[in-house]
């Protein structure tokens, strides 16, 4: 029974993951045509947009986990970097979304200018080092499509450096960041590793010893 578990439960947690970079993604394009006045901002809008860095730690866990064996500690260290800086996206989500749309825009710049903005550039910052670090083992020690990890990269710059580029560049970026999750998703459900609960069971089963006739 315990070697069943062992089979199952990791398949399942990679799948949850995948799940979670899908959350990722949709909410990510939702959050770019609120942006763009595609859609009206509401209550929900502004109360699901967190959601999207929430997801994504999910998706850098499932990944982490399907390259652990080959990466090595520059891809833990990645992922860790991205997963805490994630983890304070969610905060600033928050302030985004449900603080300065309600206060005024000089109130807004006050805040700005002290301790929270230097909170929100340390945050955008380890965003894009926690990127950079862990999609560049991803290129050198897995099979993920190239083409998912830098767009992946590409489209967190501007996210990341959000006050220096237009906001279209940055509208672009939560697209290009929705479409890569996705694929990067779809590629974790395509690599789950393929065991058999007699495979488990062998290797816990220590071999024979070999005596001398």
């Amino acid at each position: 029974m315990s070697s069943k578990i062992e089979v199952v439960l990791p398949a399942a947690l990679i799948r949850i993951f995948a799940f979670a970079g899908f959350v990722s993604a949709a909410i990510l394009l939702l959050n770019a045509a609120k942006r763009a006045g595609i859609i009206p901002p509401s209550a929900f809008t502004q109360l699901v947009a967190p959601v999207a860095q929430i997801a994504a730690i999910g998706l850098v866990i499932g990944m982490y986990l399907l390259v652990s064996r080959k990466a090595g500690a520059l891809a833990a260290a990645g992922a860790v970097i991205s997963g805490t800086s994630l983890a304070g996206l969610v905060g600033v989500e928050f302030v985004l979304n449900l603080v300065f749309p309600y206060i005024g825009q000089d109130v807004v710049a006050v805040l700005r200018s002290g301790p929270l903005g230097i909170a929100l550039t340390v945050v955008s910052m380890l965003f894009l080092l926690g990127t950079v670090v862990f999609m560049l083992t991803l290129w050198r020690t897995s099979s993920v499509p190239k083409g998912a990890i830098f767009l992946y990269t590409a489209s967190s710059l501007p996210i990341a450096l959000r006050t220096v580029f237009p906001e279209t560049v940055l509208q672009l970026g939560l697209v290009g960041l929705a479409v890569a999750a996705a694929f990067l998703a779809t590629w974790m459900l395509r690599n789950i590793p393929r065991t058999t609960a007699a495979d488990e069971v062998a290797a816990m089963v220590p071999p024979a010893s070999v005596t001398a006739p």
